[in-house]
């Protein structure tokens, strides 16, 4: 029977060795995406910032805004102004002009995170039977007193409209998101777009220097995420439930702040 004692031994030196080790930190959040802070209500990591973001953002080689008309690439977060800007890599602009889609949102997107007032869509090469040339005309509108003319004549990439119309320029319309988002390039009647930031301060400022991409807004949850981050956790929430989680340690969880046994999960 003597043999035996070996194993025994070796166990019990295993279980010591693995009490010993350090507890783990919290480190299931990931915190940022390159040089891009990620905070709350963002997050990379499911169950983390807010359950109404989950999913949204991607960290590859660079942070992606996620649509179901693709990835935006993530320019900046303002976490003070509560904006983020982003841009699609497949959508034209004064120097190039790309195979048109859709922009599209999905209704929590559209009600969360909702491109700003600032931001304008610029439908381009409209044919004349267009609805906001016709019927819903008043949803274009004037936009820093630039004109179609200036971006046909401005932008080498969409020279190419008044090359092929050869006469006068085709139309084109400016407009909010809100037409966009209930109404598809198809029914648009019109074969391309592009989206220009800041269009409050363009005025004077010709096509090749606008700040193109789309800036939204973003309200952050109510959920008593300061008196978590105060006592050393990370704002989250149950996967299942979405219930609101203070995420403390790798192992310890509270639903308002580390270190309150009576609020452990």
């Amino acid at each position: 029977m003597r043999p035996l004692s070996k194993p025994v031994t070796i166990i019990n030196f295993i279980v010591v060795l693995l009490s010993q080790l350090p507890t783990l930190t919290l480190s299931q959040c990931r915190d940022s995406c390159g040089d891009i802070p990620i905070k709350y209500p963002f997050a990379l990591d499911d169950g983390c910032g807010a359950p109404q973001f989950r999913r949204m953002l991607n960290c590859s080689t660079d942070l992606f805004f996620l649509t179901p008309s693709g990835s935006y690439k993530v320019e900046s977060i303002n976490y003070d102004k509560k904006t983020i800007v982003v841009y699609d890599p497949a959508m034209s602009t004064c120097s190039i002009l790309q195979p048109h889609h859709d922009f599209l949102m999905t209704d929590i997107q559209s009600a969360l995170i909702p491109p700003t007032s600032d931001t304008v869509f610029a439908l381009l090469n409209c044919s004349i039977d267009s609805p906001v040339l016709n019927h819903y005309s008043y949803l274009c509108f004037n936009f820093s007193s630039h004109s179609c003319d200036e971006l046909y004549g401005s932008c080498n990439a969409f020279r190419v409209f008044h090359m092929v119309a050869n006469t006068t320029s085709p139309p084109c319309c400016f407009t909010g998101y809100d037409t966009v988002k209930f109404m598809s390039m198809n029914i648009l009647d019109c074969t391309h777009y592009t989206t220009v930031t800041n269009t409050d301060e363009l005025r004077g400022i010709g096509p090749q220097d606008w700040v193109y991409g789309i800036k939204m807004t973003f309200a952050v949850p109510d959920s008593g995420c300061n008196r978590c981050a105060m006592s050393g956790g990370t704002c989250g929430f149950d996967t299942e439930t979405e219930g609101a989680l203070c995420l403390c340690s790798s192992s310890s969880n509270y639903t308002r702040e580390c270190g309150k046994e009576d609020d452990q999960l």
